[in-house]
């Protein structure tokens, strides 16, 4: 078979061989158009959810407040109630009564106790503690003036010199 000047020359077959040397010649980019496209939806669909699930996760940090707070509230109330209720029972106010206002009937007699280690007493044991507030200020003015008349004298004030 020969080729004449009329015949077109055969081109060679691509195969898998030859078509690797085409493909190193032409390298591909890293980022196809398709790719950047795919891209930026991602990122629109992100931004636009964004702000509606930080609303969401808001919402639900109020919701969750809330129902602490009802709870508590709720708390407050039953505890109310039972106080409500204690205070409907006539033995309790008497008891109260008794307790913590110190009442009695006519008639009896009460006692009251008081711990030794309260803290009124001085460490000399003196009485002195036992006396109300404006008379110790009245006696420490006493002292502050008695003090300044046993005699001592208080030195000139030096002349200043030019």
């Amino acid at each position: 078979m020969s080729t004449g000047p009329g015949t077109p020359a055969a081109k060679p077959a691509r195969t898998p061989r030859n078509m690797g040397a085409a493909a190193a010649g032409r390298i591909r980019p890293a980022l196809t158009s398709r790719a950047a496209i795919l891209g930026l939806v991602i990122c629109v669909i992100a931004l636009s959810l964004a702000y509606p699930l930080r609303e969401y996760v808001t919402q639900r940090a109020e919701i969750a407040r809330l129902q602490e707070q009802r709870n508590s509230a709720q708390d407050s109330v039953s505890e109310l109630k039972k106080r409500k209720e204690q205070l409907q029972d006539p033995a309790y106010i008497e008891r109260e009564a008794r307790t913590r206002l110190h009442y009695q009937y006519p008639g009896e007699r009460a006692y009251v106790v008081i711990p030794a280690d309260r803290g009124e007493q001085t460490d000399d044991g003196d009485a002195a503690s036992s006396e109300p507030w404006f008379t110790k200020l009245w006696k420490s003015v006493k002292g502050a003036d008695e003090a300044g008349s046993t005699g001592d004298e208080v030195p000139d004030a030096d002349v200043p010199r030019d």
